[in-house]
């Protein structure tokens, strides 16, 4: 059984620094630190100006930055095989990865070059939030290079621009809820999103007092949010939202989804409807301690997601329901969708048992061996060394 290791910051911070000296000489003026992020309750509903409840993890991306005199813009990665190498003049046309990065630097209007190397224990495809990772950790550390304080205000600022590059130059239309976990996450605890005012709040979830863990199951099934699928949700949404006289299907009435005619809209509706209903759902069960009934939500969440949202896939549903029958409370896919990963809510003498029997499941259909993490809610982004 395979456990996604986060390594620990000083581990991290360390070899991304060594990495910086055999790849351009010398040492970082600084190295940054941004999270990936599971999302407990509230899927596709940040674009849809609704409430969503994500939690930073300890797998996070780093990256060792350098200012440099010129213009020249340098970027490796320990992740992704290949460099990038231009000007501050080629940044909105970087391809594949380097976009997430060289978008952030285009966003902030840098003028001078950087060298940046970067390394991250959050696996890529996999639904907890690696984009938002990199592009967080890269506006952090050049903004700290800027000389710029690091308050709550300036991390809306970074998370804005980070919305910005990943919608803007590296062309997946997300809703921001990555960006806005990965830079105000409360360190130990969950962070209620309202994407009608853009509010935001702790919500301790102290799983540990009720002898719970929350199990993800990365499934190794890869999607890209660039791929189109996730754009055609969002069309289908505010196509939606036109009919029902909205700006944002969050804003309709709860049973208004009832009223479309077009059978896929209605279902695409009903889920965003339902959905935020769940979160309010989640958050009171959360403070209540009812754990059951917070499993009970995960559930429906995943049923609406599969088959009213259709972002789900064979491999997905397999995690969750075996891992239901294993003894979690409850299950559901988390992150963007058509692959990617699973939340399970266990009891933590069970943990264990339900990741071995999710193996032994994709291992009896032939499939590649899910990996696991334990998420535990971690840090917001920041300098680290």
């Amino acid at each position: 059984m395979d456990h996604l290791d986060p390594g620990t910051t000083p581990w991290m911070a360390a070899r991304v620094g060594k990495a910086f000296e055999q790849a351009y000489g010398g040492t970082p003026d600084l190295v940054a630190r941004a999270p990936g992020r599971v999302n407990l309750i509230g899927e596709h509903t940040d674009y849809n100006g609704g409430r969503c409840l994500p939690l930073a993890l300890p797998h996070a991306t780093y990256v060792a930055a350098r200012r440099r005199e010129d213009d020249r813009v340098r970027i490796s990665s320990l992740t992704v095989e290949g460099e990038w190498t231009g000007s501050t003049k080629d940044l909105a046309a970087a391809p594949g990865w380097a976009s997430y990065v060289t978008g952030v630097l285009w966003v902030l209007e840098v003028e001078r070059g950087f060298d940046l190397v970067i390394a991250s224990s959050v696996p890529v495809g996999s639904g907890l939030s690696s984009s938002a990772a990199l592009e967080c950790a890269v506006a952090v550390a050049v903004d700290a290079l800027h000389g710029h304080p690091l308050d709550d205000v300036r991390r809306r600022h970074l998370a804005a621009a980070c919305m910005r590059a990943e919608s803007e130059i590296a062309g997946a239309p997300t809703g921001g809820m990555d960006q806005l976990v990965a830079m105000l996450a409360p360190d130990g605890d969950a962070l209620l999103i309202d994407f009608h005012d853009d509010s935001t709040r702790p919500v301790p979830v102290p799983l540990q007092e009720g002898g719970l863990q929350l199990l993800v199951i990365d499934t190794g099934v890869r999607h890209a949010l660039a791929d189109g699928a996730y754009a055609a949700r969002r069309r289908e949404c505010e196509a939606a939202a036109h009919l029902l006289g909205v700006p944002t299907l969050a804003r309709a009435s709860e049973d208004s989804w009832s009223r479309l005619s077009d059978d896929v809209l209605m279902r695409r509706a009903r889920h965003v409807l339902t959905e935020c209903e769940r979160v309010d759902t989640a958050d009171q069960a959360i403070i209540e301690g009812e754990w059951a009934e917070l499993g009970a939500v995960l559930d429906a969440s995943h049923a609406s997601l599969a088959h009213d949202f259709e972002v789900s896939c064979a491999e997905l549903d397999v995690a969750v329901e075996t891992a239901r029958a294993a003894g979690a409370l409850g299950a559901r896919m988390t992150g963007g969708g058509f692959g990617g990963s699973v939340i399970a809510l266990a009891p933590a003498d069970r943990v264990t048992d339900v990741a071995a029997t999710v193996a032994a499941a994709y291992a009896a259909r032939g499939w590649s061996s899910p990996t696991f993490l334990v998420a535990e809610p971690s840090a917001p982004a920041g300098v680290v060394g």
